[in-house]
């Protein structure tokens, strides 16, 4: 058992002798050669803009905002304010699982290098092969959903100005190919992306206490505690009001999704097993606080619930600034506010995205592999990756003209998705034993183990719940299609894996080849600096 755990796993410290007194030999580069990679991307991040770019993608009171139209209907206030309270508390033991790997396997690989290397030799390779794949779709779909929760705050504000301007499909569709094509251009150089990180972090913040401030005194008149506390609102045809509010919890869950997004950046950011930790607890914690407070202070400062169903907006929470301000302006302002943030958001899950199709491609995980796994020399980005990506995107936000419950359909798959890229490797540890890895310098001992087992429960209630249909009686424009969705997916991978992957994806074994050569080139370069 010893000998197959050395074998098997990533080593935390470096043991050779050659390597011992070398005092310019970068650290982190010399144990990502250990896993079998070289050092492609300058670590020009902190842990503060790691932490930028998680909470900016994750910003859960923006996703909360974004989301409104959903929750509203299927709970009302009650849903919001104790989903979120149980979202944090599955969130952080989802946090934890994903911070004791990150910190045990630092690469931007993330879930599926996990997987690759906890899985028993003869599956290792598919588990790591289903997992990036997984994950990747799940990024992919999660850029859609922000692009057009940003797309529809832009419009809206336009038809508040506009009273008599009726809201199509094309004209969300042009609005969300603008804010994807503008969001592009923020990750193509890397050398502002941390600067840029910081930004969006700062620009979230301030406007959720400009929000806080600003709703709550002008509004006119306030709400009691009972309804903001105990009005729960039942809207969707369901005759329970369970189901209601669990299908009205992918509101909640959608604040706290993609926790993954700083795993993504273990290679641009030095001593990774303990920064990375740092950014995905502290996005938990920073979340929950901002969306549960501007929950809060909304649902106290709101005036009519039912206009809220009904707007011609299309936007819940640019209707609420309007009631609470009684002024179109000042109104339009602090959605600008809300969009600024999101462009902030789909600039954070672009980056993600682009790191999780890159670091793919160098295991050859994706077709033109080659190409896609290039990192351009003066930009610092994986430029193909990113664009590639984006078009992606931009493409399926084309559905929308087609099928307005079909995208949202997508939308709902990009959170089960995500969970499931998560339990497969939490899963191939807890087969493996949670103490025959080497930890890293986060491990929770008995609290993850008991985190581990909560995120394996949450994704197979959510895998089942969240496939019912929002709404009854269902029609087929609001049946719920994301199996659908799940069985597209799982057609490409199949298809790949048998045409492609199974023959030409670089598994645990090759990897492991890998750094050995480089471990001893490594040693040889360091032997001539020596003498």
């Amino acid at each position: 058992m010893a000998d197959e755990k050395n074998d098997m796993t990533i080593e935390r410290s470096v043991s050779d002798d050659n390597f011992a007194d070398l005092k310019s030999l970068d650290t982190d580069a010399m144990k990502l050669a250990q896993m079998g990679y070289q050092q492609d991307l300058k670590r020009n991040f902190s842990v503060w803009s790691v932490l930028g770019i998680g909470f900016s993608l994750t910003n859960s009171w923006w996703g909360i905002s974004a989301a409104l139209v959903t929750g509203i209907n299927s709970g009302g206030p009650v849903l919001i304010i104790y989903g979120l309270i149980l979202m944090c508390l599955i969130s952080i033991c989802v946090g934890i699982s994903l911070s004791e790997l990150a910190s045990a396997f630092p690469n931007a690989g993330g879930q599926y290098f996990w997987a690759n290397e906890l899985a028993p030799r003869k599956y290792a390779n598919f588990a790591s092969y289903l997992t990036g794949w997984v994950a990747w779709a799940g990024s992919i779909f999660t850029s859609a959903s922000v692009a057009l929760g940003t797309a529809s705050a832009a419009v809206g504000c336009y038809q508040l100005a506009h009273p008599d301007f009726v809201i199509l499909p094309w004209h969300l569709v042009v609005a969300y190919q603008v804010v994807n094509a503008f969001a592009f251009i923020f990750n193509c150089y890397g050398r502002i992306l941390p600067t840029v990180a910081t930004v969006a972090l700062y620009t979230s913040l301030i406007s959720f206490f400009v929000t806080l401030i600003v709703v709550p005194a002008r509004a006119p008149t306030h709400q009691d505690a009972v309804f903001v506390f105990a009005n729960f609102v039942n809207n969707t045809g369901w005759a329970s009001n369970g189901i209601a509010f669990i299908v009205g919890l992918i509101n909640t869950n959608y604040a706290f999704a993609c926790l993954d997004c700083a795993t993504h950046m273990a290679e641009e950011v030095h001593r990774p097993e303990k920064m990375i930790p740092i950014a995905i607890m502290g996005t938990v914690a920073i979340g929950f606080v901002t969306a549960w407070f501007y929950s809060v202070s909304m649902f106290f400062s709101m005036q009519s619930l039912e206009d809220l169903f009904s707007t011609l907006t299309g936007v819940p929470i640019l209707q609420l600034y309007y009631q609470a301000l009684s002024n179109t302006a000042g109104a339009i302002f602090l959605e600008t506010m809300i969009i600024a943030t999101g462009v902030g958001c789909l600039i954070a899950s672009h980056t993600w995205q682009s790191r999780l199709c890159w670091s793919f491609a160098r295991d050859r995980g994706v077709p033109f592999a080659g190409f896609l796994s290039h990192v351009h020399p003066k930009m610092d980005v994986p430029i193909q990756a990113h664009f590639v990506s984006c078009v992606i995107v931009g493409a399926l936000g084309c559905l929308y003209l087609g099928s307005y419950t079909a995208f949202n359909s997508m939308v709902t798959g990009c959170i089960v998705l995500l969970y499931i890229s998560y339990a497969i490797p939490v899963t191939c540890l807890l087969i493996r034993g949670r103490d025959n890895i080497a930890h890293g310098p986060f491990w929770m001992g008995a609290v993850g183990l008991f985190s581990n087992y909560i995120l394996l429960i949450w994704t197979c209630f959510t895998f089942i719940m969240y496939s019912f249909p929002s709404v009854q009686p269902v029609l087929p424009n609001n049946m719920n299609y994301v199996s659908a969705v799940y069985g597209v997916v799982a057609f490409i991978i199949a298809v790949d894996w048998f045409a492609r992957g199974r023959k030409h994806y670089r598994g645990q074994a090759a990897r492991h080849e890998d750094a050995t050569l480089l471990r001893g080139q490594e040693a040889v370069r360091e032997h001539d600096v020596v003498r």
